[in-house]
């Protein structure tokens, strides 16, 4: 199956990436704030060069609008803060190789055509946002037919109580090659969105208490999401219609709800989910449409189900993970079976190491029967402990009757792998 990238070279493709990229060099300096030669933002713009940069003083700038349409370093001091007073977007950026950072920028205006928000950014490159605190806004940073842009190091706070009352955190929509890093998002419709973007990774971000999801990719090929938490939100991650994703050492924790999962994969394929932790989700991966997906050495813990993985997918690979103290390992919602179930620990396991090998001497049926009837007819999680229960699923591990009989590990471990 074709793998991609394993974890060596997707770090030092990033490596290169980070060093290969960046803004060019700036030119004359001026100063905007009170006692200075500029007090407004936006005159200082006007009469920069090319190649400029602008130092922004401390204190509060309501000035609209602010286009910057030439390449310069637009630098806060002091966290000055620029207002929209909930009317306006705030900073659009229209030029290549322009630095943006320590701002504080705030209360932009809201509607639902032309998704105004606190930055940005039209069809430009080399833009880096780095440092800022962008708070109460519409979306928060939005990118459209961008490239080899970075957003790094910023704080987005927002305060959405229903999904079309608010944008998303960090937008990015028709663009390639960006960096997506170390930023904190929360209070957002999705945390960091992504829509046809190619060849783009997102590195060290926390998404917690989103309205839908931490992460939400459509249509994004050839990306990486790498060492992210995504806590609390409506649902962790979500990858559809989407092929080559790399996604490693990232944590899903506390997204709980009816419809909740840690990760959604649905119609996506030759993509590599490896080391990641999944805790306490109500279900640590549902996969629909899924097709040659390798799911290697990552922990799932606490979670209502494990991983669901629906009839319609094939060809995945699920070998080496830790399944432990899940309500349900695994759940599915038919018959068939065309995924492998290899080497993997379950702490429900039962079987015994005549030969002390670390492999059971017994396969493994990570199907119960319980959760077979549960995903059929929801109402009977009722009965969960109770004996019947417990002895139905019993005699399923000796007589298998109603669980396929392919649906199994062969191999199963009798110690967790220390991930």
């Amino acid at each position: 199956m074709p793998v991609g990238l394993n974890v060596i070279s997707v770090v030092s493709w990033l490596v290169c990436v980070l060093l290969m990229t960046g803004p060019k060099g700036y030119g004359n300096v001026c100063h905007v704030g009170s006692g200075y030669a500029y007090s407004s933002v936006k005159a200082a713009i006007e009469a920069a060069q090319k190649g400029d940069t602008i130092y922004v003083h401390g204190g509060t700038y309501q000035e609209g609008n602010i286009l910057i349409d030439k390449r310069l370093a637009l630098i806060g001091l002091e966290l000055p803060v620029l207002d929209g007073q909930k009317k306006y977007e705030i900073v659009s950026i229209k030029a290549d190789s322009v630095l943006l950072t320590g701002f504080r920028i705030q209360h932009s205006g809201r509607a639902s055509l032309d998704d105004p928000g606190g930055i940005k950014v039209y069809d430009s490159k080399h833009v880096h946002i780095i440092n800022n605190h962008l708070y109460d806004n519409f979306f928060g940073i939005y990118l459209q037919y961008s490239q080899q842009c970075i957003v790094k190091d910023n704080i987005l706070e927002a305060f959405g109580q229903e999904e079309q009352e608010i944008g998303n955190g960090i937008h990015c929509w028709k663009s390639e090659d960006l960096q997506i890093i170390g930023n904190t998002i929360t209070g957002h419709r999705d945390g960091i969105y992504f829509e046809f973007v190619y060849r783009s990774v997102v590195w060290r971000n926390i998404s917690s208490d989103n309205l839908r999801y931490g992460l939400h990719f459509m249509f994004s090929h050839d990306d990486a999401y790498i060492t992210n938490i995504f806590r609390n939100n409506g649902a962790g991650v979500a990858v559809m219609f989407t092929k080559n994703v790399k996604m490693f050492n990232n944590t899903f924790e506390d997204n709980w709800g009816d419809a909740a999962t840690g990760l959604l994969l649905k119609e996506i394929s030759d993509s590599y989910l490896f080391n990641n932790r999944f805790l306490r989700n109500t279900s640590g991966v549902y996969m629909e449409g899924t097709n040659r997906i390798r799911v290697e050495k990552n922990v799932f813990r606490s979670n209502g189900w494990g991983m669901k993985i629906q009839a319609s997918c094939a060809d995945n690979e699920i070998l080496h993970n830790n399944f432990i103290g899940n309500t349900f390992d695994i759940g599915t919602n038919g018959s068939l079976v065309l995924n492998s179930f290899d080497g993997n620990y379950w702490d429900k396991y039962e079987g015994y190491d005549l030969n002390k090998d670390q492999v059971g001497d017994v396969p493994y049926r990570p199907l119960s029967v319980f959760s077979v009837i549960v995903e059929q007819n929801p109402p009977a999680m009722l009965l969960y402990r109770s004996f019947i229960v417990t002895l139905l699923d019993r005699s399923e591990r000796i007589i298998p009757t109603l669980t396929p009989d392919n649906f199994i590990d062969n191999m199963p471990k009798m110690s967790a792998f220390p991930l």
